[in-house]
């Protein structure tokens, strides 16, 4: 992904609201299955990582992104930004699924 296509992604991130928890337990296979069904239905999701975690937040993204295949658009505290292409989905007269 070209690094223009990956700022425009992070601004419209920006006022998304988060829809991915990653609580106390890291990466579960039902978190993995729920982050899968929101990345299939808005392409970019923002998920919040739990301060009870133990594990670097840059390694709890790259390994929730390398679960449900997506790119790890933008770190900024606890929050993380991913995006997953979907060929399937309709935009409806050119918007994208998350605005």
């Amino acid at each position: 992904m070209k690094s223009k296509e990956r700022a425009e992604l992070r601004g419209d991130a920006h006022r998304l609201p988060v829809l991915v928890h990653v609580g106390h337990q890291g990466i579960t296979d039902t978190l993995t299955r729920a982050a899968d069904e929101v990345l299939r239905t808005r392409e970019l999701v923002k998920a919040d990582i739990s301060r009870n975690l133990a594990a670097p937040v840059s390694e709890v993204a790259r390994a929730l992104a390398d679960a449900t295949g997506a790119e790890v658009i933008q770190v900024i505290g606890r929050k993380v930004v991913l995006y997953r292409d979907n060929p399937e989905l309709k935009w409806k007269d050119g918007v994208p699924p998350w605005r």
